[in-house]
């Protein structure tokens, strides 16, 4: 399973690992949609290992789902496959989430 969930405090967290290309997107969806409920998530990505459009659209429809329903959603761990496709797709700001580049990255 791609997806780790825990609610610790009221804060649903959620650790993505693996690949977030298109090859494992259907998989990543559905077993990220049900957690989109959750009043307060935290998506780590500290384990992903690749990401293409397909991973960068998941992620942009789980912070949509949260905007539209007054949910918070904050990214964390951000791993240099998903620091390089959003520095290449220029949406860090949209996400909002302080960006922590490491110096090994």
């Amino acid at each position: 399973m791609p997806i780790r969930a825990e609610t610790r405090n009221g804060v649903c967290h959620l650790a993505i690992e693996g690949e977030m290309t298109i090859y494992a997107a259907a998989e990543l969806k559905s077993e990220l949609v049900p957690h989109l409920a959750e009043p307060r998530i935290e998506i780590d990505l500290s384990g992903v290992s690749e990401m293409d459009s397909s991973g960068l659209q998941l992620l942009i429809l789980a912070k949509r789902e949260a905007l539209q329903h007054g949910r918070i959603l904050n990214l964390t761990g951000h791993s240099k496959a998903v620091l390089d496709v959003l520095d290449i797709c220029n949406m860090a700001a949209y996400f909002g989430d302080p960006l922590i580049i490491s110096s090994h990255a």
